[in-house]
């Protein structure tokens, strides 16, 4: 039986689609990766952040080589720096953050924070984008009001400056000719930049955040490993493969499965409760986001 182009087709579009569900989750297991590290008392905040930058590192630089030879890796230390801010706030803000509660707060400061430059940058919103917007900050303000189930206010400025980061980092690499390549050549960058941030933090007894000392195990390193390698360093090789092939709209709404999966994976894998205010507020966040993006010009 001979394979007919829609079928062809059709076996395409499938794998495509595994593909994009994979990267999501690998994006999504970040999260759950660094709150259970975290959580467990198996490795401190400053070390996971440096083994996630050094393994993230070694698995795009290799990939990238292998693909290009010894071309010089591009990249430039603006966005180096912008990654390793992301890096290190996300591990800090998760010593006092559900996996769904700090994927929430980071996937509403990146979006947040691209919308607000759009917006600086001559963008017009149309009027249901408006109220998207609105809708968005409304949820994102409830969830964070004081109350028994709002999340550490220490812990949620960090991760909004994470996602911050990222999205500074993610408009600093608009245009670039090779998207992974200049991630690459950002991931080597931010290692040194890593490195000092840790052997910093570790003199100043900050390692662990506002607790004293560093704690490092190799169940610890394994995590941190997995996270930067396989969640990170893979997970953006799947992403721009499968980027040019969705539609803009597509690739910038399927992301918003990333805080849901982030959600069930953590009530699944770690135990954590989904308090009614959370749901309400992701719904809020992403329902809005998702008005902004889908009718976007």
């Amino acid at each position: 039986m001979t394979n007919t182009p829609k079928t062809m087709s059709q076996h395409s579009n499938v794998r495509l689609w595994c593909l994009t569900a994979l990267t999501m989750s690998a994006f999504a297991a970040n999260s759950l990766l660094c709150r259970e590290a975290l959580a467990s008392g198996s490795i401190d905040a400053a070390s996971f952040t440096l083994v996630r930058m050094v393994s993230g590192a070694v698995v795009l630089a290799t990939l990238v080589l292998w693909q290009s030879g010894n071309k010089p890796l591009p990249g430039n230390w603006r966005s180096a720096l912008a990654l390793l801010g992301y890096a290190a706030a996300f591990s800090f803000a998760y010593q006092s953050l559900s996996a769904a509660t700090g994927a929430l707060l980071l996937f509403g400061a990146v979006q947040g924070s691209m919308i607000a430059y759009g917006f600086w940058a001559g963008e017009r919103l149309r009027p249901l984008q408006v109220f998207g917007v609105v809708l968005a900050m409304v949820g994102l303000g409830w969830f964070l009001l004081p109350g028994v189930a709002a999340p550490d206010p220490l812990g949620a400025v960090l991760m909004l400056l994470a996602g911050c980061c990222w999205g500074v980092y993610s408009l600093l690499g608009r245009g670039v000719a090779s998207p992974l390549a200049a991630t690459a050549g950002n991931f080597v960058r931010a290692v040194p930049l890593a490195l000092l941030l840790y052997v910093l933090l570790v003199l100043s007894g900050m390692a662990g955040g506002v607790e004293p000392g560093f704690t490092l195990s190799g169940i610890g390193v394994l995590y941190g490993m997995t996270s930067g390698a396989l969640a990170s360093g893979l997970g953006y090789a799947l992403w721009y493969w499968v980027l040019p092939k969705l539609e803009a709209t597509t690739a910038a709404t399927v992301q918003l499965s990333v805080p849901i999966i982030a959600a069930f994976g953590g009530w699944l894998l770690l135990g954590e409760a989904m308090s009614l205010r959370l749901v309400i507020s992701a719904c809020a966040v992403l329902g809005g986001i998702a008005m902004v993006v889908m009718l976007r010009r």
